[in-house]
């Protein structure tokens, strides 16, 4: 095995009840005590360094190390002397970006908490609700904005009277103070006590759950977490302390995995970080591909969607392929299972490039264990696998009632969090008497007996249902292989069939796809009807059927949805996953119909 992947090594211990303990084989190194830690030692050792840089006309702005740890310190004077503390939090409600970055890191060198929020709930008026929510949730002192213009409307909220509004570039906004107030600091703060006073249970960042299930639920973030994580991640991927971590990264920062995993990834290791200012949608992949043409990464992070995307622009374009794979190391995934096609491609792309294919790999876990508990981290033929868990992780596996092989999978570890903000209720909840958290996911051993082989996820608990004959579905799963069927005809899915006798999806389309097959986009109140979309639907559920045996499994209809999900209303979370309890909550009657085989946009086969 290539030295600079760490071999897996698992212990497993199975209680008379057939509870499983799953730990790693390794010892956990020692973590840093703050962030902080990080941001001198790679200003005294790296001091020219780029830390972090953002798109700046025809090239990037980019801020060393040094004039990382110089701002950052100005501005957590200029907080202190505001009178911020770990009580009066910081909310922030655009984008990736310097300032924002800056600002976080200020924030969690004084101790003051920052709230990154999803930036659809600012600038799409429907999700205003969703920022009122978080407001009066966090009770926040200041909010930082990059253009107090192009914020504006959610600005004028009431809920953000008496909060101070900061912003890059204040516009007409007259209240707005601007971000360069801050970087002058204030030299009445002696900004080495202040900092003094910062420790390892500090609460720094307060991130919001995505909200799938119940209102979202506030998750107290302290150094500790965090920096656990980073030992951690480095324990099993040791190549990201030998070769500083240079990221060109979109995922966004009021996630855990972006803001979190991937950010604190390059401070810990003395890398770089290009922020990404494009994403895997059809506007902005061209950014993307762009950035990614001027900066080669050693690590490439994205969701399934925007790796299969880079896979096909880097069939077309060898001067972006040389460059994507010149200094690779790994190529991950999140989000969800990674298209075996899409894994091929890469593969084969990187072998006629070079010798050695990156590191291929996923790991598990969640906002509220910041975020990784389990990882893949030696090399492996195929996509879907979480791994084992990581240093200082202990796993409890409970075996199903009806499936002895599935686990539902709760854990413990110093990377996980202590409760919710302000709501005792849940965090009661999401404890068991032995103090492991219950995450409400399922796993299943990827060759049982084996557990050095690791954990491949198996859908959430809650996700599960019943049909009238007492079969239960398992919808992640199916989900997932259903994508794969429908192919680029379908955008995402929601599986149905709870107390009803036959499953069925309800299908958001890929309306770029549909157009460029043809397809007649007739609708018949929020449905599609076009009979030759119809059938070649249909022609591909039979296709599965005659693959899959069990009613289990089985899709016996489906319907074509012609609107799309409305953040607005719930029905997308803030990471972009699609909020099935509530789609199907509101869009009942399409759900009724769905079962309606006389209807002119219900697909039976």
């Amino acid at each position: 095995m290539d030295p600079k992947y760490r071999p897996h090594s698992a212990r497993l211990e199975t209680r008379a009840d057939g509870t499983m303990i799953y730990g790693s084989g390794y010892d956990m190194s020692a973590p840093a005590r703050t962030t902080g830690e990080w941001l001198h030692r790679w200003a005294a050792e790296t001091p020219l360094r780029p830390f972090l840089a953002e798109r700046y006309g025809p090239g990037w702005h980019e801020i060393t190390y040094t004039q990382a740890l110089e701002q950052v310190r100005a501005i957590g004077a200029a907080l202190v002397a505001r009178g911020l503390t770990e009580q009066t939090p910081i909310l922030v409600i655009s984008g990736n970006g310097v300032d924002h970055g800056l600002l976080a890191l200020a924030g969690q060198y004084v101790g003051v908490p920052v709230v990154p929020v999803a930036e659809q709930y600012a600038l799409i008026h429907g999700a205003h609700g969703r920022l009122r929510h978080a407001i009066d949730l966090v009770k926040p002192k200041m909010v930082y904005a990059v253009d107090a213009d192009q914020y504006g409307e959610a600005l004028a909220l009431d809920a953000f009277d008496g909060i101070e509004v900061v912003a890059s570039r204040p516009g007409t906004n007259a209240e707005a103070i601007p971000f360069s107030e801050l970087l002058k600091g204030d030299s009445t703060v002696d900004i080495n006590a202040a900092h003094a006073l910062v420790g390892p249970d500090t609460v720094v960042k307060i991130l919001l759950t995505s909200g799938s299930t119940s209102a979202p639920k506030g998750v107290p973030t302290t150094h500790a977490m965090m920096c656990a994580n980073q030992a951690q991640i480095a324990d099993a991927l040791p190549f990201v302390k030998e070769t500083p971590p240079v990221l060109v990264d979109w995922l966004p920062w009021n996630h855990v995995f972006g803001g979190s995993h991937n950010f604190n990834l390059v401070l810990a290791n003395g890398g770089t970080l290009y922020i990404d200012d494009g994403k895997p949608i059809p506007a902005l992949m061209s950014r993307t591909l762009e950035n990614l043409s001027m900066v080669s990464p050693t690590i490439s992070f994205n969701v399934p969607l925007g790796h299969a995307q880079v896979v096909e622009a880097l069939k077309k374009d060898k001067a972006l392929r040389k460059s994507f794979f010149a200094e690779l190391d790994m190529i991950f995934y999140s989000g969800a299972s990674l298209p075996q096609d899409v894994w091929e491609g890469y593969e084969a792309l990187a072998k006629a490039e070079r010798a050695a294919t990156p590191l291929m790999n996923s790991s598990w876990g969640l906002t509220e264990t910041a975020p990784a508990t389990l990882i893949q981290h030696e090399p492996t033929d195929r996509s879907g696998i979480v791994g084992v868990p990581m240093t200082g992780v202990t796993v409890k596996l409970i075996p199903g009632e009806d499936d002895a092989h599935r686990f539902e999978v709760r854990v413990k570890g110093p990377n996980l969090f202590t409760g919710y903000l302000g709501n005792p209720g849940k965090t009661a909840e999401a404890f068991d008497d032995e103090g492991f958290f219950i995450t409400g996911d399922a796993m299943r051993f990827v060759v049982p007996g084996e557990p050095t082989m690791g954990l491949k996820f198996d859908g959430r608990m809650s996700e599960d249902f019943k049909l009238t004959s007492g079969t239960w579905v398992r919808a992640a799963g199916l989900r997932l292989d259903m994508l794969a069927h429908i192919g680029p005809l379908a955008q995402d899915i929601v599986v149905t069939g709870a107390d009803r006798a036959e499953i069925g999806l309800l299908i958001f389309p890929n309306m770029k796809e549909l157009e460029a097959e043809g397809f007649a986009l007739d609708t018949a109140s929020g449905a599609f009807t076009d009979q030759l979309l119809k059938g070649e639907i249909a022609r591909r559920l039979a296709q599965r059927a005659r693959e899959v045996q069990g009613s289990s499994t089985h899709v016996a209809r489906a319907m074509i949805l012609s609107d799309v999900p409305d953040m607005g209303a719930g029905e997308i979370t803030a990471k972009g996953n699609l909020n099935a309890r509530m789609i199907l909550e509101r869009r009942k009657a399409l759900l009724d119909r769905l079962y309606d085989d006389a209807d002119p946009a219900t697909i039976t086969f």
